[in-house]
């Protein structure tokens, strides 16, 4: 498991605390049931490649439907510098050594308490409790950010399988919001799930 030390860059937003603010330096995500959460690597571009074939996954994030080998590489490249930037945490999900999909905790509403977490799981790696292990140990390493209150997370109303893990994790339902996010340029509902 590749070892880090989290820091949190103010360059993006100057109300993004640095790491050793309140709580001391943060370490590395947990690990929790069958999965570990690291860094990104060069070798996630199979990773890549494989959540690009997906249909649902480009619609919602920035690598591109079907991306090439560099598009893949260079969506990797800038998952790794997300950290450096101040907008978040990016991590790949990983069970029995294979990368398994993505998981994130975003910063954009750190000023109001709030970190935001978003995941995905390759096609062939779903139905196996994955995404409700990544959440519980995404979940657990954001209570040790400085400034976070709350964690949500928005789910599309027929992603069934997304609110069962969101339930199974912890999060609770709190409402849903009409039109809230902007999927393949079309306005979606979204459900509303948080951990306080």
């Amino acid at each position: 498991m590749v070892q880090f030390s989290v820091t949190i860059s103010s360059r993006m937003d100057p109300t993004v605390p640095s790491a050793s603010d309140k709580n001391g330096p943060m370490t590395e995500p947990t690990a929790h049931g069958s999965v570990v959460l690291r860094e990104f690597t060069e070798a996630d571009v199979r990773l890549a490649l494989e959540l690009g074939e997906d249909p649902y996954i480009p619609l919602i994030g920035s690598l591109p439907a079907r991306p090439t080998r560099r598009e893949a590489e260079e969506w990797v490249r800038r998952q790794r510098s997300r950290q450096a930037e101040g907008r978040g945490f990016p991590f790949v999900i990983v069970a029995d050594e294979t990368a398994v999909g993505t998981i994130g905790l975003w910063l954009r509403k750190l000023s109001e308490g709030i970190g935001i977490v978003g995941y995905s799981i390759s096609p062939r790696h779903r139905r196996r409790g994955y995404a409700t292990d990544a959440l519980k140990a995404i979940t657990e390493f954001a209570w040790t950010v400085p400034g976070v209150e709350r964690i949500e997370l928005y789910i599309e109303p027929w992603n069934r399988g997304s609110f069962r893990a969101a339930e199974k994790a912890g999060y609770r339902y709190e409402r849903s919001l009409p039109a809230h996010h902007e999927i393949g340029g079309i306005p979606k509902d979204m459900l509303l799930y948080v951990s306080t």
